[in-house]
């Protein structure tokens, strides 16, 4: 048995649909704009009881007002303050921010994945990396995105921006945000211009997509030259590569998303972003090699290797659900009000209520009783329908982490951050698999080819 030299072809006809999906992104949110945005989410009957609930705790300023903090119910509009934009806009930037930090994640887990191949000398994975390698092209189009959007959406997402905030002796004083101020501001003054947070995100895509660069790279020449020196020079760059991702990718955690709730925080939230990201990357992937499968490429590829991902994809849902279920069970065992109060908005009110018992269903439920059989992990009909569950899950999962620390009482689901997705997912899709049109589909010299050929599970 012998590989095949194969070459993706981005056909005008896949492009064409790409196209079609972003603007029907497009319309959609144009729709959601002009006929749902203008609005915030009205509470149904019964909620003024979740919102006294809600008021009782001593929680945060970002869900409700505490004693200290009514100010934020007057604050005035001008000067980029937290609630300066209508309704509508604020759902928009919402669900811009939302989507740039998922796709983000999954531009940086085709790298981690690739990585995580050299450093663990895998021998299985050999056919199928040249398609996480391509998805890691997302990586630069990521940090553009994220920091030309954070400046645009930074007064009404970020609370803590609020330059009033770190006026000491003022009725907008946030004590507890001042402490915290040397996260973002430092080394100038609180309240100036969070010099060390935009340097973070500047550095952090800048490690990510150098390390990309130089792994593909050693891929790219094994091509021509063959041998194992390119694969121990690609493993060494994995393994430095590795470190820096397991602190990088926590701190932008807190960053992009936990800093949304200032007043509220997890010891956990890095594992848990991370947990998130992982999963979908790993569906992502399959899913890619499914169509291409089914399409007449990867012919290494056999009902071994779409097991290998299966398992995958079923053990990392269960290593989230651990996550999120550590994560909620101490806050809720301590029973603290300005901790408990994150779930409590997430679970009891409107809109946010369905999307947390639905994130559940279809990151562990499904995902668990779907994958449990060997079968369900061997063939491509069932991957295809199991890995768009576990995407879209994980996308409300993101959801659910950013959109109630912004939006608070006002939070609606529909064409708008629908259509977002699709444009998104167009982009994303698009620049992927441009990316994997430009080199072999196989890499032929790799090393453990054989290895590859040969895996039976």
């Amino acid at each position: 048995m012998a590989a095949e030299e194969e070459k993706y072809v981005f056909k005008a006809q896949t492009k064409t649909r790409l196209i079609i999906l972003g603007v029907v992104g497009v319309v959609l949110l144009v729709l959601g704009t002009l006929f749902g945005g203008g609005s915030g989410h009205h509470e149904p009957a019964g909620s003024e009881g979740t919102a006294a609930v809600s008021k009782s705790l001593v929680a945060s300023a970002d869900v409700v007002a505490e004693p200290q903090q009514e100010h934020e119910k007057a604050a005035p509009a001008e000067g980029g303050g937290h609630h300066g934009s209508p309704t509508w806009l604020k759902r928009i930037y919402t669900s811009l921010w939302q989507n740039s930090v998922f796709f983000a994640g999954l531009g940086i887990i085709g790298l981690f994945f690739v990585a995580i191949q050299y450093a663990a000398q895998a021998g299985w994975s050999t056919p199928i990396n040249r398609i996480p390698l391509a998805m890691g092209s997302w990586i630069p189009v990521a940090g553009i995105t994220m920091l030309v959007l954070w400046f645009i959406v930074k007064g009404d997402l970020f609370h803590w921006t609020d330059s009033s905030l770190y006026h000491e002796g003022t009725e907008h004083f946030d004590k507890m945000i001042n402490g915290k101020a040397a996260l973002w501001y430092w080394p100038m003054a609180a309240g100036s211009f969070p010099i060390f947070y935009v340097f973070r995100l500047v550095l952090f895509f800048s490690l990510w997509y150098m390390f990309f660069v130089w792994i593909r790279r050693e891929m790219l020449a094994e091509d021509i030259n063959g041998g194992v020196g390119h694969w121990l020079q690609a493993r060494k760059l994995s393994a430095i590569f590795l470190i820096i991702f397991a602190v990088s990718s926590s701190i932008a955690a807190w960053d992009w998303v936990m800093s949304i709730d200032p007043h509220w925080f997890s010891t956990m939230m890095g594992w848990y972003v991370f947990a998130s990201w992982w999963v979908t990357g790993l569906a992502v992937i399959t899913m890619i090699v499914a169509f291409l499968k089914e399409a007449g490429y990867l012919k290494a590829v056999n009902a071994n290797h779409l097991h290998d991902l299966g398992k995958f994809i079923f053990a990392f849902s269960i290593f989230w659900t651990y996550i999120w279920f550590s994560q909620f069970m101490l806050i809720y065992y301590a029973n603290l009000p300005e901790e408990t109060v994150y779930f409590i908005v997430r679970k009891t009110i409107a809109p946010w209520s369905w999307v947390f018992y639905a994130n559940l269903v279809m990151n562990f439920v499904l995902p668990f009783l779907l994958f449990m059989t060997r079968d369900s992990k061997r063939h491509l009909s069932t991957l295809k329908v199991i890995c768009p569950i576990v995407i879209i899950g994980h996308w409300f999962d993101f959801y659910l982490m950013v959109t109630p620390g912004v939006m608070k009482h006002e939070g609606a689901f529909g064409f708008v951050e629908i259509g977002l997705f699709c444009v998104f997912a167009a982009a994303f899709l698009f620049v992927t698999l441009n990316a994997l049109a430009r080199y072999p589909l196989v890499a032929l010299k790799h090393p453990m080819m054989g290895e590859a050929l040969n895996h039976h599970i």
